[in-house]
């Protein structure tokens, strides 16, 4: 698949067949989803109406880490082999993973303050998770700093790669340290704990959120494909003329 997709005139039939596809997913999924975690799933026993903030802030930080894996993976696909795609696929990846990074902060931030009582504390999750946006950040401040593309992408390919070392440390800060975060209670070994009616929308809005996230990538990176591909016929003219 990836030697596939690693031709852009290949990829660019690919992305014109996946971006509908995934707009119209993301479309179907969240609109239902919205209005499940917003009027039909009840409250929360112990955090009454705070808890419909699940609903966005847990797909964001699903996302927040599932983008960062796939940006590292890019990285990594590209330092060996040196497809340009997988090059330009973990360059779109990474501010669309910051994004949801941030969102993910926010809206734990605010979540926090009427469950723990503090908009925020040092706690191993989150600051694990803080972590993960600063490497979405570095990822693109590295290669905005350097003015050789190809110097660009190869440094900021070893910074997305060592940075993967903090994923594992994400998903499971809040067992091996005390935590005030909450542990998993969907993927879970044996099965999730939380209630059907709150599962629902949480499921749809995750797979929106995911879908959403896909249309995104796709989308830019076509975007940043054809803007390459101009650049070099544009600079074939001059050189001719």
């Amino acid at each position: 698949m990836f030697s596939y997709l690693a031709n852009p005139a290949r990829f660019d039939r690919f992305a014109r067949i996946a971006i509908p596809v995934t707009g119209f997913l993301a479309l179907v999924l969240i609109l239902p989803g919205a209005w499940f975690a917003l009027f039909a799933s009840p409250p929360d026993y112990q955090q009454g109406e705070t808890i419909r903030i699940m609903y966005v802030h847990v797909p964001a930080a699903w996302l927040g880490l599932a983008l960062y894996l796939a940006m590292g993976v890019a990285s990594f696909v590209y330092f060996v082999w040196r497809h340009p795609v997988a090059d330009v696929a973990a360059a779109s990846i990474a501010p669309i993973g910051a994004v949801f990074a941030a969102l993910c902060l926010a809206s734990g931030a605010l979540w926090g303050k009427p469950t723990w009582g503090a908009w925020w504390v040092w706690d191993a999750r989150l600051t694990s998770m803080l972590i993960q946006l600063l490497l979405f950040l570095g990822y693109m401040a590295l290669r905005g700093a350097l003015e050789d593309e190809k110097q660009a992408a190869k440094s900021a390919a070893v910074l997305a790669m060592a940075g993967l070392v903090n994923l594992p440390i994400v998903k499971f800060s809040v067992d091996w340290w005390a935590s005030l975060h909450q542990g998993a209670s969907v993927m879970r070994l044996d099965g999730p704990t939380i209630d059907p009616s709150q599962l629902l929308p949480l499921l749809l809005m995750a797979t929106g959120f995911t879908a959403l996230a896909g249309w995104l990538v796709l989308y830019r990176m076509r975007s940043v494909i054809i803007d390459r591909r101009a650049r070099a016929l544009q600079a074939q003219r001059e050189a001719r003329a």
